[in-house]
C-alpha cells in the first residue's frame, strides 16, 4: 500500500511537531510504502534539517507556510482567469461571513457549501494557471472580503472590520491556502496514492482535501490535538511556528473572521474525510461539535516507548518518598503559580517534603518572563533552609532540565520522583502522566483536557485552580506509602495496556486496510491510442513484493501501482495452461 503522509510543523524535520509518533508510525509499517508531504512553518525548522528516514520512505517533498509569497500574481493581466478568482473568493468569504438564520432551515449548509465552493473553485483556478502567488493577498481579495463583510446578513464582528483587519485576515488565508498552488495533485504525487493520512487538521489535511477532489483519493484525518481548538486558545488565526517571533494579537473582528474560516475549513475536512482518528475522547467531543459524522470516527491513543521507562517502572523501591515531581514545557497554561501556592500549604503538613519542576522552557519571549516569574515566587514562599547554623542553606524548590546533573535522562527524572503532579489550568493529551504511569509513579491531577480518560481511576484528580485542593490530595499521597505503590502499579498496567506504540501501529495497520478496501481508487489506465486497457489493474497490484507471471518472477511491482504493461505481462501464469487459457490470457492482456 503506498500512503501519503500529510505534515505541518512535523515529520521528517528534526524540530517539528508530533515528530516521533510519525517516526514509530513510518517504521512500524514496513510493509507500506510512504511518501512524506511536508510543510514547513519556519526557516530556522528548515534549517535544523531532517531526521534519518527509513527505506519505506520513497520520497519526500517539502513547501514552506512562512515568509512572505513570491513573485507577482499568476493571474495578472489575464482577464477571464481574474473574472474565476473573483467570483470563487467571493463565495468563500461569502461562507466566512455569512450568519445561519435560525428561521431558515439549511442555512447553516448553504454556507458551508458556498465555502467548499470557494475553496475548490480556486484550487481548479490555481491548477489551471499555475498558481496563484500573490492573488490571495491582492487588492481584489481585500476587496471581495470587504464587500462579504458589508453584505446583508453578514455577522456583526465582521460588519466591524476596518481595512487593517481585513489585510491581516487575507495574510492569513494566503498562508494556510498555499497548498492551492502546489504541484502535488497530479498522477505522479498524491494522485498516485492509495491513501492520504493527514497527521493534523488545518493546512496539514488541505493536500489530502485536493488530493480527494481531484483524484478520488481517500483521506484519513488524525488529530492528537485539535488545531482548531489551539486557534481559539491562542486567540490568533495560525499559530507562529517554532522559534518564530512573538506577534501581536488581532483585533477582536479579525479573531472572529479568522475563527470562522478554521472553523469552516475544519468542517470541510470532517466532511470529507473518510476516517477522523482522535487521539481521545476530549478531541473527539471538539470534533464531533465542529461537525464530524460520529460514524467515522475512531480514537487511537498515542503510543510511546514503554521499554523506554521499564527499568524504572519495574523497580521495587517506589522512587524519593517525599519528593513531588513535576515534568513538561513551562508556559503559563501549566499554571506553576498554583503549584508553588499549593506545595507552601504541604510544607505546612509535611515540612520534609520538596517540590523538584523539571522541563523544557516554551518558544517565546513569554515563556521566559513566566519562567522568571515563577523562580521569584519560589524564593519569596521558601527562603533558603539550613539544618543548623553550620550548614549551607538549600530551597525546597528546584528548577531542572533533562540533562542535568540530577536528571540526565527523562526516565531518570521519574525514578527521582514520589508523585507526579499536574497542575495545569489547560491541556490536550498528557504525555507526561502516560510517562509517569509507565514509570509505575502514582500521580495527582488537574481535571483538564482527556486527564481524567488518560488517569481511569489510577490516580487522584483534582480542580483546575484550585491550590488547597492540590496540596490536600499531594498530602494524602505524601502520607500513606502503602497506596502509592498500588496507584502506581495499576497506573503501569493501564498504560502498557493502552499507551503503548505497539497497540498504536497495530490499530493504524488495520485502520489502513479497512479504508483502502471500502474506498479503493479508481484509476483508469489507456493505451497509446486513448482507449482503456482492461484488467491493467490486477488483484495481484496490491499484494507486496514479488509475484510469478508465466512461470518465472516478474519485477518486483510496487504495492498499490498498476502492473506493468509489457513482455511480462502478456505471457500468461503457468496455471493457466492447465486449461487452454494461455493464449486467451495473452491476447486479452496485450
Amino acid at each position: 500500500m503506498r500512503i501519503g503522509l500529510l505534515t505541518e510543523s512535523g515529520y521528517p524535520y528534526v524540530g517539528g511537531e508530533a515528530r516521533l509518533w510519525c517516526d514509530r508510525l513510518v517504521r512500524g509499517l514496513g510493509r507500506h510504502e510512504f511518501d512524506v508531504y511536508a510543510l514547513s512553518r519556519s526557516a530556522r525548522q528548515e534549517a535544523l534539517g531532517w531526521v534519518d528516514l527509513p527505506p519505506q520512505v520513497r520520497r519526500v517533498r517539502s513547501a514552506a507556510l512562512w515568509g512572505e509569497a513570491s513573485g507577482r500574481p499568476v493571474l495578472w493581466g489575464r482577464r477571464r482567469a481574474g473574472r474565476r478568482f473573483a467570483e470563487c473568493f467571493t463565495e468563500l468569504a461569502a461562507g466566512l461571513t455569512g450568519t445561519p438564520d435560525e428561521g431558515a432551515a439549511g442555512t447553516s449548509d448553504e454556507l458551508a457549501d458556498r465555502f467548499g465552493s470557494g475553496l475548490y473553485g480556486l484550487a481548479e483556478l490555481a491548477r489551471d494557471t499555475g498558481g496563484l502567488a500573490g492573488a490571495l493577498r491582492s487588492e481584489d481579495a481585500v476587496r471581495a472580503l470587504e464587500s462579504a463583510c458589508r453584505a446583508p446578513g453578514a455577522h456583526r464582528a465582521a460588519r466591524a472590520a476596518r481595512v487593517p483587519d481585513l489585510l491581516t485576515v487575507a495574510a492569513d488565508l494566503e498562508r494556510t491556502l498555499r497548498p492551492l498552488s502546489l504541484d502535488w495533485y497530479d498522477d505522479d504525487t498524491l494522485g498516485a496514492v492509495d491513501l492520504c493520512h493527514a497527521t493534523a487538521g488545518g493546512a496539514a489535511a488541505l493536500p489530502g482535501l485536493l488530493a480527494r477532489h481531484f483524484a478520488g483519493v481517500p483521506l484519513l484525518v488524525t488529530e492528537y490535538g485539535v488545531r482548531l481548538r489551539a486557534h481559539y486558545l491562542a486567540g490568533t488565526g495560525a499559530a507562529a511556528g517554532a522559534g518564530a517571533a512573538e506577534e501581536p494579537a488581532p483585533s477582536a473582528p479579525a479573531r472572529a473572521l479568522l475563527a470562522s474560516f478554521h472553523g469552516r475549513l475544519a468542517a470541510e475536512t470532517y466532511r470529507e474525510a473518510t476516517v477522523i482518528t482522535p487521539g481521545n475522547a476530549h478531541a473527539r467531543r471538539w470534533q464531533e461539535r465542529c461537525g464530524a459524522d460520529r460514524a467515522k470516527l475512531r480514537t487511537v491513543y498515542p503510543g510511546l516507548e514503554a521499554e523506554r521507562f521499564a527499568e524504572v517502572g519495574e523497580r521495587e523501591e517506589p522512587g524519593e518518598p517525599h519528593t513531588l515531581l513535576w515534568v513538561g514545557r513551562v508556559e503559563p497554561a501549566k499554571d506553576l503559580i498554583s503549584l508553588l501556592h499549593a506545595f507552601a500549604e504541604v510544607r505546612k503538613e509535611e515540612p520534609r517534603a520538596r517540590l523538584r519542576i523539571v522541563g523544557a522552557l516554551a518558544d517565546g519571549d513569554r515563556a521566559a518572563a513566566y519562567l522568571a516569574h515563577c523562580r521569584a515566587l519560589a524564593a519569596q514562599l521558601f527562603p533558603d533552609e539550613a539544618e543548623d547554623a553550620y550548614a549551607v542553606g538549600a530551597n525546597p524548590v528546584s528548577f531542572e532540565e533533562i540533562g542535568g546533573p540530577e536528571a540526565p535522562d527523562l526516565a531518570d527524572a521519574y525514578a527521582g520522583g514520589g508523585v507526579v503532579v499536574l497542575s495545569s489550568v489547560v491541556e490536550g493529551f498528557p504525555i507526561s502522566l502516560i510517562e509517569a504511569m509507565l514509570c509505575g509513579r502514582a500521580t495527582v491531577s488537574t481535571d483538564v483536557g482527556a486527564v481524567v480518560e488518560v488517569i481511569g481511576g489510577t490516580g487522584l484528580v483534582v480542580p483546575p485552580r484550585n491550590p488547597r485542593a492540590l496540596a490536600q490530595a499531594c498530602v494524602q499521597l505524601l502520607r500513606d506509602p502503602e497506596r502509592r505503590a498500588r496507584l502506581g502499579a495499576a497506573a503501569r498496567a493501564r498504560a502498557l495496556e493502552l499507551f503503548t506504540v505497539e497497540q498504536n501501529i497495530a490499530a493504524f495497520h488495520g485502520i489502513y486496510l479497512e479504508i483502502v478496501s471500502h474506498c479503493p481508487v479508481r484509476r483508469e489506465t489507456v493505451n497509446e491510442a486513448g482507449e482503456p486497457v482492461p484488467f491493467a489493474h490486477p488483484a495481484e497490484a496490491s499484494v507486496p513484493g514479488r509475484w510469478a507471471v508465466g512461470g518465472r518472477l516478474a519485477g518486483a511491482v510496487p504495492l498499490g501501482r498498476p502492473a506493468p504493461l509489457g513482455p511480462a505481462a502478456t505471457t500468461a501464469p503457468s496455471w493457466a495452461a492447465r486449461y487452454g487459457l494461455r493464449g486467451q490470457l495473452g491476447e486479452v492482456a496485450s
